[in-house]
């Protein structure tokens, strides 16, 4: 197939396109390079049946244009939680690129398999989250609800151009992404800075109390589960959890990071960031999914654990901090 990939520099979409050229499909590659990075796409780049277009989401005639002939979209490129600057961008980058991205798939008759999140269950303490279970967001006035609004809003407009214009689509909440090509920053996720800190004998940051939890899942895993929506028909028109069922709290995941990197007789530095720093701000608590739907339908099931996954990524960012100079 031809397979058009938004974000395709970033942490899921390099490691997409990978397997998908393994695979044998062609990848046209959208960036704007804004989060992405060229070290993620540097050893496909030539690859003959790939090609990178930097164009920006927003861009709706170069979307139209270049996804021309596509038989699926995958649609990854957002904007995330703005747990450090203003919410706007996150919610009309956002959904200005799913827009563009369902006009594109409307034009050429293509499937849409766009990226959610697991954030978009919000408060909800029904656990675990299935995909019919209630999406429980905070006040208007907190911020850190943007990003899931914006994804809630992409899987309402995504069925919305299905019913109208009868375009395939797949919707993927993801849970907790970690490996290699990850950002090494917050919008890699809290590993990615644990580990950096870890690395460089420093004091891991614990936002709130370090008791909330997550259920981290290894790229290759969200990588499967994203290919078997691409190719099988069972998952049209359909939400899917994709991720981890292994819950951890975000204090155990600090000090294990520090056992993996320093050695099991190094105490870890911890240091607790109160949730006030970042103004008026509220957490999840716990995330866990069911991802019943995707092994009975899909055959999914993820078959990396957390001790595998992180000493795969250790290694792989220990090799990218020397491409940097650290």
């Amino acid at each position: 197939m031809k397979i058009s990939i938004t974000g395709v520099a970033g942490f899921i979409g390099s490691n997409l396109c990978t397997a998908l050229l393994a695979r044998g499909h062609s990848v046209v590659g959208i960036d704007n390079m804004s989060q992405g990075e060229y070290e993620n796409i540097a050893a496909f780049k030539a690859h003959p049946k790939f090609k990178l277009h930097k164009i920006d989401v927003r861009d709706e005639e170069a979307i139209i244009k270049v996804t021309t002939g596509s038989d699926v979209i995958v649609h990854l490129a957002a904007f995330k939680i703005p747990r450090y600057n203003d919410a706007l961008d996150t919610l009309l980058i956002n959904a200005k690129g799913a827009e563009n991205v369902a006009k594109a798939a409307t034009k050429h008759k293509a499937k849409v398999v766009a990226a959610s999140t697991s954030d978009v269950y919000g408060k909800n303490k029904d656990l675990p989250f299935s995909e019919d279970s209630n999406l429980v967001i905070g006040a208007p006035d907190v911020k850190r609800w943007a990003y899931a609004i914006s994804k809630m809003f992409d899987e309402q407009l995504f069925f919305g151009y299905h019913e109208r214009h009868g375009i395939d689509v797949v919707l993927l909440r993801f849970f907790g992404g970690y490996g290699p090509n990850q950002n090494l920053t917050w919008w890699g996720g809290p590993q990615s800075v644990f580990i950096e800190r870890a690395l460089e004998n420093e004091e891991i940051p614990l936002h709130g109390d370090g008791q909330q939890t997550r259920s981290f899942t290894y790229i290759s895993d969200h990588v499967d589960g994203i290919i078997r929506t691409i190719e099988m028909p069972e998952a049209n028109n359909l939400v899917f959890n994709i991720g981890n069922t292994y819950e951890i709290t975000i204090e155990n995941l600090a000090k294990l990071i520090w056992r993996l990197v320093r050695g099991e007789d190094d105490v870890p530095k911890i240091k607790i960031i109160p949730y006030e720093t970042f103004g008026k701000y509220e957490d999840v608590m716990r995330r866990i999914p069911d991802i019943t739907r995707a092994r009975e339908l899909l055959g999914f099931e993820p078959k990396v654990d957390l001790v595998e996954g992180l000493r795969k990524t250790i290694a792989w960012q220990i090799e990218r901090r020397k491409l940097v100079g650290k």
